[in-house]
C-alpha cells in the first residue's frame, strides 16, 4: 500500500512539473511566438516558423491540401497573435497578359482570404493586393520558376 501511494505521489509530481508547450496563456501565442511584436519580428516569425506563402497550379486559384494545411497554421497563429493586420499578395507567372494575371492574382489572394476567414480570422485584419506577374520570386522561363511565381504571400501590415 505504501508503495502505491509513493508511486501515485511521484506520478503526480512528474505530471505537475512537466513544461507546457502549447503557448496558450503564457503570452507566446498558439504557435510559440515570443518576439517583441514589431512588424519585422512578426514577419520573420511568419516566414521562418509558420510559412508565409502558398502555391497554385497554372491558371488556378483554388486552395489545395498542402496550402490548406499551411493556411490552417497561419490562421491559428494570426488569431492567437493580435495587434496587426496582414496583406495577402497575389502573384502569377510571366505567361498571360498583364490584365489576365492581375485578375488571377486577385482571385488567388481573395481565395486565401476567404479560407482564412472561414477558419475564424477576422476579415477586417486582412487586405488583399494583386501584383500579377510584376514581382516574380524566381527569374527565368522554366517550369520551376513559373511554379515559384504562382503564389500568395502573407505579409504583416500595420
Amino acid at each position: 500500500m505504501k508503495k502505491n501511494v509513493l508511486l501515485l505521489v511521484l506520478g503526480l509530481f512528474l505530471v505537475a512539473s512537466c513544461e507546457t508547450t502549447s503557448g496558450v496563456g503564457d503570452g507566446t501565442g498558439a504557435q510559440g511566438y515570443t518576439g517583441d511584436g514589431s512588424r519585422s519580428s512578426l514577419q520573420d516569425y511568419l516566414i521562418n516558423e509558420v510559412g508565409d506563402r502558398v502555391y497554385f497550379e497554372t491558371d488556378k486559384h483554388n486552395i489545395n491540401s498542402s496550402s490548406a494545411f499551411k493556411l490552417e497554421t497561419q490562421a491559428n497563429w494570426i488569431k492567437s497573435t493580435p495587434g496587426f493586420t496582414i496583406i495577402l499578395e497575389g502573384h502569377c507567372d510571366e505567361r498571360g497578359t498583364r490584365e489576365y494575371n492581375l485578375a488571377l492574382g486577385e482571385r488567388r489572394a481573395n481565395s486565401v482570404k476567404e479560407f482564412l476567414v472561414s477558419l475564424g480570422v477576422d476579415a477586417s485584419r486582412i487586405m488583399t493586393v494583386s501584383y500579377g506577374k510584376e514581382r516574380p520570386a524566381a527569374e527565368g522561363s522554366t517550369s520551376e520558376s513559373w511554379s515559384e511565381n504562382r503564389r500568395v504571400v502573407t505579409v504583416i501590415g500595420e
